[in-house]
């Protein structure tokens, strides 16, 4: 017999579970809805980095054109500081809901987790790569008072002179850093890093006589080139530079390995719907397609990208490989 109690609860119970089920439903419902309406404010892209640098134009070009696909005001905000650190945490700390990107690169995003004892955040785990823009090379530039004209006079002098030549970085971990460490990796030779906090500063320096050379990337090496503030000795890739088409390759001078490119790229925090990624990464990919703006990036130095956030994904995980055994062979660590 049942008793009049146990069916009064158990008939609770069964409403409660199907108001429950009801709620579950329109929440599932909800979250597509809400993606599809994406965006119905403001989308911000955070430059981890000051003005000043490789990523800033790039970023204001990209929210440019995003703006313009998705109908809404796309605005750049510089988050500078520890490397990248900083801005990167506000993102990956911030709603996955597609209004708080990240304007990511090499050595802001895989430095992460092959340089830092203490961990910032981590570039698989904390974010949603969403789209590669472009890339760029960096590029062997000495102050003209340093007496080598080639990259080879270059390792000569250092070999000759250990532990007498500086280089300037954006910071431990920066891809003028890496690609520094990479060099002395490849000659055998022992240079002095000196890490600074910005673009400008590490210019300033090296304009000054105080740096003997550096690794910038070629966008932000280009102008001082042009008015023969800097000598270029080499440019780290496999192929020219349209910002510096004179300059030859590593590649071209016999050194296949020493190679430095500097990617670029949007990332969104983790857990962002799938469709507002899809929605940016064809954006951007429309972007790149078309000649004006794949023009204005190349005229930049970049070399265009694009692909799926698949493609992203594994040139991250080969990064951290790659970066990761560099970083241990200069034995930087920061904690």
């Amino acid at each position: 017999m049942r008793s009049i109690s146990g069916n009064r609860f158990g008939g609770r119970t069964r409403r409660l579970m199907q108001a429950a089920a009801a709620m579950a439903l329109l929440a599932g419902l909800a979250a597509p809805a809400l993606a599809q309406a994406w965006p119905t404010k403001p989308v911000r892209i955070v430059v981890p980095a000051a003005p000043g640098g490789s990523a800033d134009p790039l970023a204001r070009l990209i929210a440019d054109e995003l703006g313009k696909a998705v109908g809404q005001s796309v605005v750049v905000e510089n988050r500078p500081g520890a490397n990248g650190n900083l801005g990167g945490t506000l993102v990956a700390k911030s709603p996955a809901d597609g209004y708080t990107l990240l304007m990511g690169w090499t050595g802001s995003v895989v430095s992460a987790v092959t340089l830092y004892d203490a961990k910032p955040f981590h570039p698989l785990k904390d974010f949603d790569p969403v789209v590669l823009v472009g890339s760029l090379p960096n590029v062997v530039v000495v102050n003209p008072s340093l007496p080598v004209k080639s990259l080879a006079e270059l390792t000569a002098y250092a070999k000759k002179n250990p532990g007498q030549l500086n280089f300037g970085s954006t910071g431990s971990g920066s891809s003028y850093h890496l690609s520094g460490e990479l060099y002395k990796k490849t000659f055998g030779v022992f240079m002095v890093h000196v890490p600074y906090t910005s673009p400008g500063a590490v210019f300033t320096d090296l304009l000054g006589d105080r740096l003997q050379l550096a690794f910038p990337g070629v966008a932000a090496a280009a102008p001082f080139v042009k008015d023969d503030k800097l000598r270029p000795l080499a440019v780290m890739s496999d192929k020219r530079s349209v910002a510096m088409p004179t300059v030859p390759t590593t590649k071209e001078l016999g050194h296949p390995s020493l190679v430095s490119e500097t990617w670029f790229g949007l990332l969104a925090p983790k857990g962002t719907p799938a469709d507002i990624v899809q929605r940016i990464n064809s954006a951007m990919n429309g972007a790149l397609n078309t000649p004006a703006f794949r023009d204005k990036i190349e005229q930049m130095g970049y070399t265009p990208l694009g692909g799926t956030p698949e493609r992203f994904v594994t040139v991250i995980k080969d990064d951290i490989v790659k970066w990761g055994e560099v970083v241990k062979f200069s034995g930087a660590k920061v904690d």
